[in-house]
């Protein structure tokens, strides 16, 4: 148990200052300390740490409780979208490997909890649009606020567009006296060599 103590005690010290560190950095970036500037940030995207770690920490129990649910939402999703015979026996094939796949997920959102990292599934809860099916995107992209400024580009000037040039429109040429005649005589001609025959 001591070498336990010994090991595990600084470890959780080392995990609580590096989630702490950020947290007091912003704190005092927002209140003006230090040698940097405040800029606002548009906040209903950005996220304190502390809630982005509480988030995914909730994302991965969520994953790994509810993983199950992904056999009965693909057996309804794949009978919907085909038969009732297909549904059960390729939904269930789907819902295993999603439910294996929610579970993956959960883990690695488990075992990285101190990284804020985007969710890996969608839709990040099972429950939410149960009608689309999961997909899974990048793994291990951190969750980054927005703090740079939106680059100012300046206005593109508009092209002078020379006035449009309209041709005269063209006479219409009859060219049917002519395939009239045409087809006359050869129509004639095979007339009387049906006839002589």
């Amino acid at each position: 148990m001591r070498k336990f103590s010994r090991f595990f005690v600084p470890l959780l010290f080392a995990g609580l200052f590096t989630a702490y560190a950020p947290v007091t950095q912003a704190e005092m970036q927002q209140q003006g300390y230090g040698n940097t500037t405040y800029i606002p940030v548009d906040r209903s995207q950005c996220r304190s740490y502390g809630s982005k770690v509480g988030n995914k920490a909730l994302n991965a129990f969520a994953n790994l409780t509810t993983g199950v649910l992904e056999i009965p939402k693909n057996i309804i999703n794949t009978t919907n979208n085909s038969n009732i015979f297909y549904g059960v026996v390729g939904g269930l094939f789907k819902g295993l490997i999603n439910t294996g796949g929610r579970i993956g997920v959960g883990i690695a959102d488990l075992v990285t909890i101190p990284l804020p990292t985007k969710p890996i599934a969608q839709p990040e809860y099972i429950w939410e649009d149960f009608d689309i099916d999961t997909t899974y995107g990048p793994v291990f992209r951190l969750d980054k606020c927005q703090e740079e400024s939106p680059a100012v580009q300046a206005p593109i000037p508009e092209p002078v567009l020379a006035p449009a040039v309209i041709a005269p429109k063209p006479e219409p040429i009859d060219n049917s006296k002519q395939y009239n005649q045409e087809t006359n005589q050869k129509l004639d001609t095979i007339f009387k060599k049906e006839m002589m025959k």
